[in-house]
């Protein structure tokens, strides 16, 4: 076989993760480049943590010596988990082979690229949607004539015009790794910190078609897949068809998540999400803030007494795992208003809390709240605030680990008899504030805490800072301990774990495997 005359190429966050978007490149060259120009295009993803080094020499291994006249085209995928690692990869492809012809894509040199150094290394940058796009230009560098202009604005065609990618997914995919499909793109709602508030609606993918790939992926062996979709509930006669299409397919193994709307829940969808079994459906939910003053600051549209009432229902009356997010440092959230929305989401009773942190995303309109608000953002990707006017910098750091320590102690999943003790009081926050603010006096770290660090940190407090039996708190943990299907030996619990080399139970596996899926399909 020839060499390549065209790699598309992106730096992933872990390996599991799989690029939907360079798929959707390699499936549209064809059709809107020209035919015979996807037998010319490879597809190599790597991960930000190998070594740069290695990834060039991999890339330009297989491109092969350049030969007079024929252009080599890398084109990449830049978000901002990966523009640090991408821009230093794009400067060492070009002092090793100047002649490469560098193409710029994704959310990240999208907007405001005039002053990103990555766009100055390269040729050209698609801002926008490259499905067509991309392989335009590609066929132009190849066939002549080249574009005059390296900023070329992405056309957004029709979804009826764009080529499918999921045939690109290989069996090791399937097998290894997140399969991410998208039923619908873009997002009718303007909340100011997301990137889909530049859109002006949403569109969906003709359902016959998009159920047929699917079907196609199912027969292949694929039972893991998440929604990318901004808003899965929008529309709810194509929830219900998709939600059907997986209802007729049920199996031990299939796994579902979308990310939906939490204040529109129609009785129809309640009927169709309370049909299926527990450990299939996973929905991602966007609470953001329960403050309607940072709402409306933030042009985000949400009924919160809906929401409460949806939540409620999905916890009581289906078998749906629930990721909710909240984000702190919005402008005009304070700690103890945020505090009061994380207890009303508490209080509901939600699988997972996650705890983020304002990012400013670049493009997104929430600029425009930088000076009247304070809001002074770190100058480096992933461009987190560090404080605002309501915010001061040790409050917004001492919230940072705060939501670390929530994520190895309650999302973990491995103190569901503990945690209530932990969080007891008027206020879930403040109490578990308390906590870790203790934690980080003790330890001084937010990583490599072992989970036999924070069974005996939290042993510590409990019976130390707070005064409860020592052998109750004993016992409790204890019964944590084992059903997380743990091995080694915390000191609280020594003499305790006196069946330690008996096989752990078939329950404490299918929990510690249950929160090794949510947290990888959450990622």
């Amino acid at each position: 076989m020839p060499p390549p005359a065209i790699i598309l190429c992106t730096l992933n966050a872990k390996y599991i993760h799989a690029s939907l978007g360079l798929r959707y490149l390699l499936a549209n060259m064809d059709r809107h480049g020209r035919i015979g120009l996807r037998e010319q295009t490879v597809l190599r993803e790597f991960t930000i943590s190998r070594p740069l080094p290695e990834v060039v020499e991999a890339l330009l291994t297989e491109l092969g010596d350049p030969l007079d006249g024929a252009p080599q085209i890398i084109g990449l995928g830049v978000y901002i988990w990966n523009v640090v690692p991408t821009t230093e990869l794009v400067r060492q492809l070009r002092q090793v082979r100047p002649t490469l012809t560098i193409i710029l894509g994704g959310p990240e040199v999208s907007y405001e690229w005039a002053e990103q150094e990555i766009v100055r290394l390269a040729d050209f940058l698609i801002a926008g949607w490259g499905d067509v796009s991309f392989p335009k230009l590609c066929r132009a560098l190849i066939d002549g004539p080249p574009p005059l202009n390296k900023v070329i604005p992405g056309e957004q065609p029709g979804l009826t015009d764009i080529a499918l990618p999921y045939a690109e997914f290989s069996d090791d995919d399937l097998a290894h790794r997140l399969l991410y499909v998208e039923a619908s793109r873009g997002c009718p709602f303007k909340c100011e910190f997301c990137l889909s508030s530049l859109d002006k609606t949403a569109w969906a993918f003709e359902p016959e078609r998009f159920l047929a790939a699917l079907a196609v992926l199912y027969q292949r062996g694929a039972r893991n897949f998440k929604f990318v979709d901004r808003t899965f509930n929008l529309k709810i006669d194509n929830s219900l068809t998709i939600l059907a299409f997986f209802l007729e397919r049920l199996s031990p193994d299939l796994f579902l998540h979308f990310e939906v709307i939490p204040d529109h829940l129609p009785e129809r969808l309640k009927e169709m999400i309370a049909r299926f079994p527990p450990g299939v459906l996973q929905f991602e939910v966007g609470i953001q803030t329960f403050n309607p003053d940072v709402q409306q600051i933030i042009s985000r549209r949400q009924d919160n007494a809906k929401t409460c009432e949806n939540l409620s229902w999905l916890v009581t009356h289906s078998h749906a795992h629930l990721h909710t997010d909240l984000i702190f440092g919005l402008p005009g959230e304070t700690l103890a208003s945020f505090a009061a929305g994380f207890d009303r989401l508490f209080a509901l009773g939600p699988d997972e809390i996650q705890l983020g942190v304002l990012k400013r995303l670049r493009g997104t309109p929430i600029v425009r709240h930088t000076a009247s608000y304070g809001m002074v953002y770190a100058a480096d990707a992933p461009y987190t605030v560090v404080q605002t006017q309501d915010v001061d910098v040790p409050t917004m750091q001492r919230f940072i680990r705060l939501a670390r320590y929530w994520d190895l102690i309650a999302n973990s999943g491995r103190f569901p008899q503990t945690l209530p003790i932990l969080l007891a009081g008027p206020s879930p926050f403040a109490a578990f504030l308390a906590f870790a603010d203790w934690l980080w006096g003790r330890t001084g770290q937010t990583s490599r805490l072992t989970p036999e660090m924070l069974i005996d940190a939290v042993f510590d407090y409990l019976t130390g800072e707070l005064g409860w039996e020592t052998q109750k708190i004993r016992q409790i943990l204890l019964a944590d301990y084992q059903a997380s299907g743990a091995r080694a030996n915390p000191v609280c619990l020594n003499g305790l774990l006196v069946n330690r080399e008996k096989p752990v139970p078939r329950a404490a596996r299918a929990l510690a495997q249950r929160q090794e899926r949510h947290g990888k399909m959450a990622g």
